[in-house]
């Protein structure tokens, strides 16, 4: 008697990654239905691309295909979450409200409707059983990892989700595409916001909300220089804003900086208020700790407060204890074994342990 085939939905963007996804549930002998998720279409984006690369290799595979137009929904979303944080001083990570709303909220959403199974994505991240309890974890290739931008998501979807490239190492993906003959084995990567791509974060911001100069700040409230508005600028940064030679420069304790020595400025605070960036030398840079506000933990809040905690996707893994400063648990702070530099207010802050042997996305926050 034939087991009937579980159904799975997979988000196909027309990429490398998502494409050997294809490949690789149909040979493990699932039925897999291709989606196609169309957000965002304007001027210099792939969009047609994408979507007709994503139907060949659905064609070529034998398999059901289809569009989802999400396109408003994201623009009211994920694309106005984008310039209302820049506007408000802070830096977002449109990335990880993306998984949230548009392929872990409606397109997860609607599989379920559907009658899917699973859902299934090119993401590099792992899901494992541990315990009877279901845990996002950092998958083989610990470089390309990408549970920073799937902290959000539920334990009860992890049960419904299928990351195929969890156990491939990206160097090894195009090969394997060539194997199967896949058309996009050499396509380049799409990098940049999520379904917009390869876009400049200033140009879309300077389209929407123009510029709006104001002063540049030392840490003790000396105008020192001029921007052209806080949404191009993020904390860490130290390139993109004007410093008046003319102005005397002095270092924290109040030593004059010679003209002919001063050392690079970082961004190390935005006020809205004022409409002040604020920069400072490399040490004063750094942070100790901040706050987080809300946290949302995937599986269970943690029991051992001592984590790992990565501020941006790129970033490090660092050595950090959470502290809840509230009885309510909504609010924590996290200090920091090493001081780190670029700590943004709206950032997400990501925390991993080590649980059987696995790197495990616990959960995270928004930085306050």
């Amino acid at each position: 008697m034939q087991t009937k085939k579980q159904k799975v939905a997979l988000g196909m963007s027309g990429g490398v990654d998502s494409s050997l996804c294809a490949h690789l549930l149909v040979e493990q002998g699932y039925d897999v239905t291709g989606v196609y998720l169309e957000c965002w279409r304007a001027p210099g984006c792939r969009t047609e691309e994408d979507r007709k690369d994503a139907l060949k290799v659905a064609l070529e595979l034998s398999i059901p295909y289809k569009v989802l137009d999400f396109k408003q929904q994201y623009r009211d979303t994920v694309v106005q979450y984008f310039f209302d944080e820049y506007q408000a001083g802070r830096t977002p990570n449109p990335d990880v409200l993306c998984n949230k709303e548009i392929k872990f909220g409606l397109f997860y959403d609607w599989a379920m409707e559907q009658g899917f199974d699973f859902v299934a994505t090119g993401h590099y991240a792992a899901i494992s059983e541990i315990d009877d309890r279901m845990y996002l974890h950092v998958p083989k290739d610990e470089h390309k990892d990408q549970t920073y931008f799937l902290y959000l998501l539920k334990e009860k979807q992890l049960k419904h989700t299928l990351f195929p490239l969890a156990g491939i190492e990206k160097k090894n993906v195009r090969s394997e595409a060539q194997k199967r003959s896949v058309h996009v084995a050499d396509k380049k990567d799409s990098v940049g916001i999520c379904f917009i791509g390869d876009v400049n974060a200033k140009d879309l911001l300077k389209d929407e909300l123009g510029t709006n100069p104001g002063d540049v700040v030392d840490t003790k409230g000396n105008v020192i220089g001029s921007h052209q508005g806080l949404w191009f600028y993020t904390v860490g940064q130290r390139h993109g804003f004007e410093i008046d030679k003319t102005t005397e420069i002095r270092q924290e304790d109040g030593t004059l900086v010679a003209k002919t020595n001063i050392p690079p400025f970082y961004v190390i605070h935005k006020d809205a208020k004022k409409n002040q960036l604020v920069v400072g030398f490399g040490q004063q840079a750094f942070f100790e700790s901040f706050a987080i506000e809300e946290p949302h933990w995937i599986t269970a809040q943690p029991e051992n407060k001592k984590v790992v905690v990565r501020v941006r996707h790129t970033g490090q893994l660092l050595p950090a204890t959470l502290e809840q400063t509230n009885v309510e648990g909504s609010q924590w702070q996290v200090k920091l074994d090493t001081p780190a530099k670029g700590i943004a207010s709206g950032q997400s802050a990501v925390f991993y342990q080590e649980i059987n042997g696995k790197t495990v996305c616990l959960g995270g926050a928004v930085i306050g």
